[in-house]
């Protein structure tokens, strides 16, 4: 089952941040088809966040198509978006908990990180066009 956590200097709306966490986890294969997401309870109750918010990320992922309620089961995961599991990339983990290692070295900060990610990312989107 996923363990949410929330980041309150990301700028990012808590929802949002539960809605996008859900989405890489279904990107890495961490949750599938089927899967059941922790009740708005216990997402409360780990993360000290109003029920409100997380109720709202989870109408946000029905809307999205990723997840579906079930009055008095919960919520559940409708579809995948990962072609792969987390282990059929290790490799790749690998070569990115190295660079990590080096970023951080070089004295930049995990905002440094990823900003400097983002613009690569979307660099490389541009030169594949």
């Amino acid at each position: 089952m996923i363990e949410f956590h929330l980041d309150p200097r990301s700028g990012i709306a808590p929802y949002l941040q539960l809605v996008r966490q859900v989405r890489q986890a279904l990107l890495l294969g961490l949750l599938a088809e089927g899967d059941k997401l922790p009740t708005v309870k216990e997402v409360v109750a780990r993360v000290a966040i109003n029920p409100n918010t997380v109720s709202k990320a989870y109408r946000e992922l029905e809307h999205l198509g990723l997840a579906s309620a079930k009055p008095g089961v919960g919520t559940f995961i409708t579809r995948s978006l990962g072609e792969a599991s987390l282990t059929d990339h290790g490799p790749l983990q690998q070569e990115l908990r190295a660079w990590l290692t080096k970023a951080r070295a070089a004295g930049l900060t995990e905002p440094g990180i990823e900003a400097m990610f983002q613009n690569t990312l979307r660099a490389s989107a541009e030169e594949e066009q």
